[in-house]
Formats: C-alpha cells, sequence, structure tokens
C-alpha cells in the first residue's frame, strides 16, 4: 500500500470515530442509547439493517466463493424476501406492541425467565464470538497488507469502534452504518468496473470466460440432502433469515427505533431488500476475477486460497488511492456489524437482567450500566480476537457449540407465536429435542468418522441443521402441548 492508501484508511477510521462519537450530546438517556428516543429517519435504519446482513466476513468470503466454485451462495439471498415479507407482516407489529427494547423481553411473557435468559445468554455469546472473529480477520487482513502487529491492529480496532458505539449510542451506531453501507457499497462498484475495463479483451471478455466455466451457475437443482444444493442453500436461508428477523436483537432493536409503525416496515423490507443485489454484486466480483485471472494468469499464485484472491486485487492491481478505499470499504463492512453488537448487547444486558424505572436518578444508573456493558463487551471480543490468533481451532470448536444452542432460538419464538395455548414445560421440552437434534446433525460427522458409531452420523448437510432443528422444537413442543391440555381436560372432567 502506498502512503496515500494509508493516509486515506486512517482518515476514514478517524472520521467514522469522530463523527458516531459526535451523537454523545443526543445520549443522555437510556432510551437515548438504546432506542434513538425513536426518531431515527427510516432510510437510516433501512441502511443500518442492510449494514448489519454485511459483515467483512461476506464482503470477501462471497468473492472467494464465487472464484472458486459458482453463485450458490446467492440462493441464501434469494430466501429475503420471503423473511423480509414475513417481518412486515408479523415480527414488525408483535414487537412494536410490546414496546420493550430487548427482543427477548416476549419469550418471557410468553413462556417465563426461563426462556428469555436461555436465548439472551446464546446472543451475547454468539454475538461475543462474532465481533472477536471479526476483529481478528480485520487484523489478518491489515497485518498482510502493512505488516503492522496483529494484536496492535486489533485493540485499536476494537477500541475504536467501542469509542463511538459507547459515547453515541444507537444513533451513532445506525448513522456510521449507514455510511459504512454507502462506502462497502461504491467499493464494490469501483471493483467492478476496475476488473471489466482491465480485461485484456474489453469487459465481454468476463463474461465469456465465467460462463464458459460455469461461474454463473446457481449450483445443483438435485434433492440431494446431504450437499449444498440450490434448495438446501435456499431453505437454510429461509430459518436463518427468518431467525434474523424474528427473534435477533440486533433487527428487532431497529424496529424499535422508528418514529412509526409504517417506517418500521419500510426500513425491515428495504433493509433486506437491498442486500439482494449487493449480494450479487460481491458474487460477480468473485466471477469477473476468475475471467481476470484466467485471461492473465501470471498474475496470481495458482494456489492461493479463494479468500485471498480478492484482497491481492485490492491491493496489487488497484490505483493507489483507490486501493486505500477498498479496504476502508471492509473495514466498514466490519466495523459496522461490530458496533452493532455493542449496542444491542449491552441493551440485553440493561433490559433483560436490570429491572430499573424510568425516573431520572434510576435512569442515570441505567446509562452507567449500558456504558459498562459497552466497556466490557468491547474488551471481551478484543481478547477472543487475541485469542484466535494462536487458539482458533479451540475457538472454532466453541463457536460450533455456541451455534448449536442458538439454533433452538428460531423454534422457541414459533412455538410463543403460532401456539398461543402452549405452556412453559412443553416448551422446555421442545427446546431440549431441537438442541439434541442440532448438537447430532453437527459434531457427529466430526467425532464419530472412523469409530463403531460412524453409521449413526448425520446424513445431512451441516446447513440442515438449523432446518431440522427448528422443527423439532416446533413438533415436540406442540404434541407435547396437546397431550398435556388433554391430560388436564380429562382430569377436570373426571373430577
Amino acid at each position: 500500500m502506498s502512503t496515500i492508501d494509508v493516509i486515506i484508511f486512517i482518515a476514514y477510521l478517524v472520521g467514522i470515530v469522530l463523527f458516531g462519537s459526535s451523537f454523545y450530546k443526543k445520549n443522555k438517556s437510556s432510551s437515548a442509547f438504546t432506542l434513538g428516543n425513536q426518531s431515527i429517519p427510516g432510510w437510516v435504519i433501512a441502511l443500518s439493517i442492510f449494514a448489519t446482513f454485511v459483515s467483512s466476513i461476506s464482503y470477501l468470503a462471497l468473492p472467494g466463493q464465487a472464484y472458486l466454485t459458482n453463485w450458490n451462495a446467492f440462493a441464501f439471498s434469494l430466501s429475503i424476501p420471503f423473511a423480509s415479507y414475513m417481518a412486515v407482516r408479523f415480527f414488525v407489529p408483535l414487537y412494536r406492541s410490546i414496546n420493550s427494547p430487548s427482543a427477548y423481553t416476549y419469550l418471557e411473557k410468553r413462556f417465563g425467565p426461563w426462556a428469555k435468559n436461555y436465548v439472551s445468554v446464546m446472543y451475547l455469546l454468539t454475538q461475543l464470538m462474532r465481533a472477536g472473529t471479526i476483529l481478528f480477520l480485520l487484523g489478518i487482513m491489515l497485518h498482510t497488507l502493512l505488516d503492522w502487529d496483529i494484536s496492535t491492529i486489533i485493540i485499536v480496532t476494537g477500541f475504536s469502534v467501542m469509542v463511538y458505539s459507547l459515547l453515541g449510542g444507537i444513533q451513532a451506531v445506525v448513522w456510521t452504518d449507514a455510511i459504512q453501507a454507502i462506502i462497502l457499497i461504491v467499493g464494490a462498484i469501483v471493483c467492478i468496473l476496475t476488473l471489466m475495463f482491465s480485461m485484456p479483451e474489453g469487459p465481454g471478455q468476463v463474461f465469456e470466460i465465467a460462463a464458459a466455466n460455469d461461474k454463473f451457475s446457481l449450483g445443483s437443482f438435485g434433492a440431494s440432502l446431504n450437499s449444498s444444493t440450490f434448495w438446501v442453500v435456499l431453505i437454510y436461508g429461509i430459518f436463518i433469515n427468518l431467525q434474523n428477523y424474528g427473534i435477533d436483537q440486533n433487527y428487532i432493536q431497529r424496529y424499535m427505533t422508528s418514529s412509526s409503525e409504517k417506517e418500521a416496515k419500510k426500513s425491515a423490507l428495504y433493509g433486506g431488500l437491498l442486500y439482494v443485489p449487493v449480494s450479487a454484486m460481491f458474487l460477480f466480483i468473485g466471477s469477473a476475477l476468475y475471467s481476470f485471472y484466467t485471461a492473465q494468469p501470471g498474475l496470481i499464485d495458482p494456489n492461493i486460497q479463494a479468500d485471498k484472491v480478492f484482497p491481492q486485487f485490492i491491493v496489487n492491481q488497484l490505483p493507489n488511492g483507490l486501493t486505500g478505499f477498498l479496504i476502508a470499504s471492509v473495514f466498514a463492512a466490519g466495523m459496522s456489524t461490530i458496533s452493532t453488537s455493542i449496542n444491542s448487547s449491552a441493551t440485553v444486558i440493561l433490559t433483560d437482567y436490570f429491572k430499573i424505572d424510568s425516573n431520572s436518578d434510576d435512569d442515570k444508573r441505567s446509562m452507567r450500566i449500558l456504558y459498562l456493558a459497552s466497556f466490557i463487551f468491547s474488551t471481551l471480543s478484543i481478547g477472543v480476537a487475541i485469542a484466535m490468533i494462536n487458539v482458533q481451532s479451540a475457538l472454532d470448536a466453541w463457536w460450533k457449540l455456541a451455534s448449536i444452542f442458538s439454533g433452538g432460538m428460531l423454534g422457541l419464538f414459533l412455538l410463543g407465536y403460532l401456539s398461543k395455548k402452549l405452556t412453559s414445560l412443553s416448551a422446555f421440552i421442545g427446546v431440549i429435542a431441537g438442541v439434541v437434534v442440532i448438537g447430532w446433525m453437527s459434531l457427529s460427522p466430526i467425532f464419530f468418522p472412523g469409530t463403531s458409531l460412524e453409521p449413526y452420523t448425520s446424513p445431512f448437510h451441516s446447513y440442515l441443521s438449523i432446518v431440522f432443528g427448528t422443527v423439532a422444537i416446533f413438533i415436540v413442543g406442540f404434541l407435547i402441548g396437546v397431550f398435556v391440555n388433554k391430560k388436564v381436560i380429562t382430569e377436570k372432567t373426571s373430577l
């Protein structure tokens, strides 16, 4: 990277921190910190929801996957319109009627404190791992480009995001999200144009080479359930995005920041739909990279990992200045996700674990809790990122276990929403059943191969674990509920 690239990147980082911190004067109450006093413009919230979908992982992984294989991942994006419609039709009205900053107040009302505690703890743990993972990836990228100390990069980046998230609250988060969303979209467009007009035989060569090698394929349309066919990825996307829109604090908190239910619905709809064409742009970059390096094979190591192809292009092929802007756009994708995790986690901690009245003295205590929770969460995520430098395998295993337990969130929500008379015990048994199914599908292929238990390993693709787990929670919980209600009715009749 040239000096001008480094200056552009540092200017972006400093500018975002200063802009986000400028909301401190508007962030004097817990309502302002968690909900922005419900006065944030709808278009800002829509861009924030979009930015929550995109992380630096997506920014690098989608081009890498299209470069290596095809557009199979786009099936995930095609599931978003359905989830967005469900949010507009059902989820936004539900949470606006409850009028709580926490997504998990609803589960407490339906099934009691255990349901809220289970889901909120799993949410906090997965957000901590997510923020730590993204910080680690950002550190690795900048370390590779500039040879700066990776721990220093992680600490500086983590505390930079913490500063404006803590000082500015949700207003800083969504407004910086909006700016970062625009930066990352512009960055993707710049890359596409550069790639197309850098081909030896002109832009059309991108399509010729990519099409000849099936780089625009959506994958197999077969009925197999043990590979990532189009249908498997689509169904996986439907369930994941229903979980995002239906029970994920990152999204639901944004429903509550709008001035009205109508604005909240627009934000949920447009924020999700925007991801569809942008994800197609990321995948197109991967296909174009394949064409670019196929036409000019001497420009890259043929054995390079797919996820490193895009960063290599950014550093080696873009003009001075654009490289710094593109690195800033990758950081924008990551920082928007981290800031969201910090604010939403602090909100969950305050709302779900501290019952505080809204008078002025108690609100000061609420602000202290929010500040402290933001600081502790940020510090822990930095610690997770630094730990990943040397013990990635152990943390990967922990992440797998965390995803198993959090996989029960959607099923529990659907039980509460669709079965109005279901008891707490029925839901609890259903969750246990679902977690067992998800655990078997996720872990048996890892631990059982080569053992006497190998015949009992899951034959299904790992994407389907949340699908079968959610279905198991709902069916078991519902049937147990029917049985219990029938037994109660029988006993009352006999009396």
